[in-house]
């Protein structure tokens, strides 16, 4: 699963000065916040970033935001503001997605290759028509991701092809 990265305005509001120490939780810290709340249990730490898991989303948050209080780590924000933050990137990202989402449109692999061109989009099945061949692969809605480098399908050019045989394998 690939995460979402904390915009700046989200991990301003996480990151105070007071806060920002050189303090990183460890794995299975349970992580409060302001007002001694549990926000959530670090899930992962790599490359500066905490993943805590709220029990509604795994967010990453900056090690940097994080800071000791008397029971453990802590951050500057609750459950219920970190969830909010999660839930406005997540709204954010599928309205870009599905703004991208029309007949025509290429596709590109999560491998940076062509996929092919959008031909029907049937509610949630997107059927796209691959390179110059008449054959067809089906995606849901949720393997689609839009960037400022195009739509992309969250798979790799040999996972669709794989699937694919698999597919064929089987009729």
């Amino acid at each position: 699963m690939n995460f979402l990265k904390v915009t700046a305005a989200a991990a301003a509001l996480i990151a105070t000065p007071a806060l920002a120490q050189d303090t990183t939780p460890t794995v299975g810290a349970t992580v409060t916040g302001p007002q001694g709340n549990v926000v959530g249990t670090v899930d992962a730490v790599a490359d500066g970033v905490v993943t805590l898991d709220t029990g509604k989303h795994k967010a990453p948050v900056p090690a940097a935001a994080f800071a000791m209080g008397e029971t453990g780590p802590t951050i500057t924000v609750t459950k219920e503001q970190l969830d909010g933050m999660i839930d406005a990137q997540l709204a954010e990202a599928a309205s870009r997605r599905d703004a991208a989402l029309v007949t025509g449109a290429t596709v590109l692999t999560a491998d940076a290759q062509e996929l092919g061109t959008i031909e029907t989009i049937n509610g949630d099945n997107i059927v796209v028509l691959r390179g110059d061949t008449a054959d067809k692969v089906t995606l849901l809605r949720e393997y689609f991701a839009a960037s400022d480098a195009g739509l992309t399908a969250r798979l790799t050019m040999q996972q669709i092809d794989e699937a694919m045989a698999a597919t064929a394998a089987a009729e």
